[in-house]
């Protein structure tokens, strides 16, 4: 039988390429499980038995442990799997069976038919050269996503964006870590999109932290049931490059945002470090031991612990991570980019640096709340302005200048708009004495202003 331990969605290399994240070999796995992959009755309570008996010696709570033994056995009797010949599809019924008395979404069960007698040996136990390969395997996978981080840019007004899609141990992954938040190191607001992020190791959680912080801060703790110890985690006395004690922080979060991603926010949060912007989170906070049962091709992931926060002596497991700013996940990032361009106004006195985040305020309002204009006014802005072209279609003015490719506008107000992602410009629409549409004047971040006079 295999046994290891990962905090929240770790990812080791080892036998369970099912849990662990290795998507390319899932997918080999799931493909595997075929209907001629058979099981009999004698086989199903056997795999009862035996992920039964790993439940109740490790589940975090012991009781919750007992009501799903109790359960699944009666469901077993009842003949609610007597229909079930695949071993793929008992299990994954078995996992949601499980789940339906738990609520744990890190508690599982998985038909692995490629399991070996080396993959249920313990990881420190395996020859050199195996662990080896185990490891650059790994490594190699992490590279070619760049590790979870996605996107960095800097967005208008000088803020920080980073779409960071795992959280890859930090032994291998934190150079890139690093490098990253050293591009950021300058920014005067960060946003962290943490919106397709379903977790990873805690290692990367408390190297990340560590950046926020100039002092040292107790992040989050997990208790173990069956050795009754607490481990604690710390941000790091030491980091590379720039900290970003000052900058403000925004958190981007979806119903995916799972485990160690919610960690993360969770810990940020409860030190009034971050405001978190989108949707609840997944609510998934206990770290998890795996097992693997060679003779029945089945592993199971079972929560051997818990989180405790520091500050709130709980955590966010069944619950999620409520927002501070409740919206639609497809739209936090215009919110988070908007409120921290009113925030930083807040603290700027330098007048051009303020004009430039009036523009950019006015700009960022402007795409998530539209001005409604009359149809016929836009009908009427539609024609040629030189080398401007103006259309109407489909309800909406599209823009294009000398033949590009046209782009939607967006109304600032009746007769002023701007073009879907550009930053530096607004058009007004302009009329003559007669109340006749004579030209477009364009207006230029910087100050600047042209004008292109419209055909007759």
């Amino acid at each position: 039988m295999l046994k290891f331990r990962l905090l929240p969605g770790t990812v080791l290399v080892c036998l369970m390429l099912f849990f662990c994240g290795g998507t390319g070999n899932l997918a080999a796995q799931k493909m595997m499980q075929a209907d001629d992959v058979k099981i009999d009755g004698s086989t199903k309570l056997e795999i009862i038995d035996s992920v039964m008996k790993t439940i109740e010696d490790v589940y975090v709570f012991p009781d919750v442990a007992v009501r799903m033994d109790k359960y699944v056995r009666g469901q077993f009797k009842k003949g609610a799997y007597d229909e079930i010949e695949n071993a793929g599809e008992f299990t994954a019924k078995l996992t949601e069976d499980l789940r339906s008395i738990s609520h744990d979404r890190h508690l599982g069960v998985a038909h692995l038919p490629m399991m070996t007698a080396e993959d249920i040996m313990d990881f420190d136990s395996l020859p050199a050269d195996v662990k080896k390969q185990r490891r650059d395997q790994m490594v190699k996978r992490g590279q070619a996503r760049n590790f979870g981080w996605n996107k960095l840019e800097i967005l208008p007004g000088n803020v920080g964006y980073v779409k960071f899609d795992g959280f890859s141990d930090a032994g291998y992954a934190g150079q890139t870590a690093v490098a990253a938040l050293n591009f950021l190191g300058y920014v005067d607001a960060l946003i962290i999109d943490l919106r397709e992020n379903g977790g990873g190791s805690p290692s990367m959680v408390q190297l990340i932290s560590s950046y926020f912080f100039a002092e040292s801060v107790h992040l989050n703790s997990f208790y173990i049931r069956k050795e009754d110890t607490t481990k604690q985690f710390w941000t790091q006395a030491h980091i590379e490059g720039p900290r970003l004690t000052d900058v403000d922080l925004y958190i981007l979060t979806s119903s995916y945002t799972f485990s160690a991603a919610e960690e993360f926010t969770y810990n940020l949060k409860n030190l009034e470090r971050a405001t978190i912007i989108g949707e609840t989170t997944g609510g998934g906070a206990h770290p998890v031991e795996e097992h693997g049962f060679l003779n029945l091709k089945v592993g199971v992931r079972v929560p051997f612990g818990r989180a405790v926060n520091p500050i709130t002596g709980t955590n966010w497991e069944g619950t999620g991570i409520e927002p501070d700013i409740q919206v639609p996940a497809d739209q936090a990032l215009e919110v988070a980019h908007l409120e921290a361009l009113k925030e930083l106004k807040n603290k700027i006195e330098d007048q051009d640096r303020l004009a430039s985040l009036n523009w950019d305020i006015e700009i960022m309002d402007a795409r998530l709340n539209p001005v409604d204009v009359d149809q016929k006014l836009l009908r009427d802005y539609a024609g040629s302005y030189g080398p401007r072209q103006v259309n109407y279609k489909e309800g909406a003015l599209f823009y294009s200048r000398d033949g590009r490719a046209e782009k939607k506008l967006t109304a600032l107000s009746q007769d002023t708009f701007i073009i879907e992602d550009v930053d530096y410009f607004k058009m007004k629409f302009v009329r003559d004495d007669d109340g006749d549409i004579s030209h477009i004047l364009g207006i230029y971040k910087q100050g600047h202003t042209d004008r292109s006079d419209r055909d007759n």
